[in-house]
């Protein structure tokens, strides 16, 4: 300690000094990189090494430098007594490097695990960015996409609304229960229900037959539809009505039966055309069959009335044989009377055409008929008005209205009544109306249909022989005209009236037609 040796002075003089300055230089390149990346985990660490290092340096430097100084200038107490003090701060200084560098692989570790970490967290904050952007792309398109969806919706709801109230077909929705829920104006009017009133109805209780119900239900549950089904319903005045029906099930996504919808067609007039389609094919049959008939008749019966007549002759008036003789010869005639409407019903006689007037011909018969009537005690009433022409046999005409008034006088002989008889002009179908009502005992349900059928008659044996109706509707049919039976009788207001009214409609004369027109246009 006491031998001075100035070249290991020097050397660890300088060697502390360029130590100092490394340090510091290191420190300073540290001090750069964290600048230019400061989330930069290692260079942090480097630069906390680097500043423990320049601090360890430059304790060690100036530990050194007073030590050689003291040494020189012969201070060997001042620098026993400070020794240890350098000594301990530059094991301290050594300590805190050391540390520094045991705790650098941990520390690149979580370094490394954070940068994972961030790694991840940069990929859900991008994916968190992409969704905030296409959040905030429906938001601003929502309202659009919703006025579209509502415009939808609205057309969609107005179509089926339309549907359901334009429909001409019975248009229903039922519950689980079969509670009609909602009907359109067509069905209330099928059922003679108002517009504004309210069902409270089940669909179940217009059916008249249980069998077309337990059908109906049986086919909704099992193949969960129900098509053109023919059905007889109930309306709200207690008559009936044939329906097209057909249904479609209501079930939930649990398969449970919900309601149901369904529509149907009304068949009634359908079925009246059905009806008189037959009818007037089994008419045309019958007719055939009448007509030959007829002709095979007529040839004896002539025979027998000659013969007759002539055996008539040889017989005074007074004796039995003369009696026996008239009776033949009165038979015959009904006989022939009876072929001749036979004849008539056939159509098979010639029928010539003029123009003629209803008014005329109603006259003419009511003339012809008036004895009769009043004999019954029947009192006569002529409501007719100011009526075209029409084209038509003016014979067969006369003999409908016959037939029609004798009907009438029948129906009321015993307690006699009121017959009415009246025309009217239809200017929209260019159509006569003639009508005859009495007030009679009407015609019975049962026997509505059949009133036109040849040889059908609710009159007693000897007062008809039921060939005056179809005689007539076959008249009338020749003439391109229609007959209507109302019984009873309605009038404008729908108030019930007893007895039966007969309408017959007639097409006016053609010439009738232009001469409406050409008033038409002078107007």
């Amino acid at each position: 300690m006491g031998i001075s040796l100035p070249p290991s002075v020097i050397t660890d003089i300088l060697g502390s000094l360029v130590m100092v300055v490394l340090a510091c230089l290191s420190l300073y390149y540290t001090f750069l990189l964290t600048r230019r990346e400061p989330e930069n985990f290692l260079w942090g660490f480097l630069d906390y090494f680097c500043l423990a290092l320049v601090a360890f340096s430059i304790s060690r430097c100036a530990g050194h430098m007073v030590k050689q100084i003291l040494l020189i200038y012969g201070k060997n107490d001042i620098w026993r007594a400070i020794s240890p003090y350098s000594g301990g701060l530059n094991t301290l200084l050594i300590i805190s490097v050391a540390a520094v560098i045991i705790y650098y692989h941990k520390g690149v570790e979580g370094y490394r695990a954070i940068e994972q970490k961030a790694a991840s967290l940069k990929v859900a904050n991008s994916k968190l960015e992409e969704a905030s952007r296409m959040m905030q792309q429906m938001n601003m398109h929502l309202e659009e996409i919703v006025d579209s969806r509502t415009q939808d919706l609205a057309l969609s709801e107005k179509k089926f609304r339309s549907f359901f109230h334009n429909s001409k077909d019975m248009v229903f929705l039922c519950d689980r229960d079969g509670l009609i829920v909602d009907m359109n104006r067509a069905g209330l009017q099928i059922l003679d229900y108002e517009p504004d009133e309210e069902l409270n109805l089940f669909l179940g209780q217009l059916f008249t037959k249980k069998s077309d119900l337990d059908h109906f239900d049986n086919a909704l549950q099992n193949q969960k539809f129900v098509e053109d089904f023919e059905v007889k319903l109930t309306k709200k005045d207690g008559s009936f009505i044939y329906l097209l029906l057909s249904a479609t099930g209501i079930f939930l996504e649990t398969g449970e039966f919900a309601g149901c919808e369904g529509i149907a067609k009304d068949l009634t007039r359908i079925k009246a055309m059905t009806a008189q389609m037959i009818s007037t094919e089994k008419m045309a049959s019958v007719g055939q069959v009448a007509a030959g008939v007829a002709h095979e008749i007529n040839t004896p019966l002539g025979i027998i009335l000659g013969y007759s007549q002539l055996m008539k002759e040889d017989f005074p008036k007074d004796s039995e044989e003369y009696e026996n003789l008239v009776v033949v010869e009165r038979q015959s005639h009904a006989c022939k009377k009876i072929v001749a409407d036979l004849l008539k019903f056939s159509r098979q006689t010639e029928s010539t055409s003029s123009e003629v007037n209803i008014n005329d011909i109603l006259e003419d018969v009511l003339s012809i008929t008036a004895r009769n009537l009043h004999l019954d005690h029947i009192e006569i009433v002529r409501q007719f008005s100011d009526i075209p022409e029409i084209t038509g046999d003016e014979e067969k005409l006369r003999q409908v209205f016959i037939n029609l008034i004798n009907n009438g006088q029948h129906a009321m002989e015993e307690d006699g009544g009121t017959l009415t008889v009246r025309t009217r002009y239809v200017e929209v179908e260019k159509m006569i109306v003639a009508s005859i009502f009495d007030t009679g005992t009407g015609i019975d349900p049962t026997d509505r249909g059949k009133i036109f059928d040849p040889f059908f008659t609710t009159k007693s044996v000897g007062k008809g022989t039921g060939l005056g109706l179809s005689v007539s509707y076959g008249i009338i049919e020749d003439h391109q005209g229609t007959i209507v039976v109302e019984s009873p009788q309605l009038d404008n207001n729908s108030s019930v009236y007893p007895g039966t009214a007969m309408h017959i409609k007639l097409p006016i004369s053609e010439l009738a037609y232009k001469n409406q027109l050409g008033q038409g246009e002078n107007g």
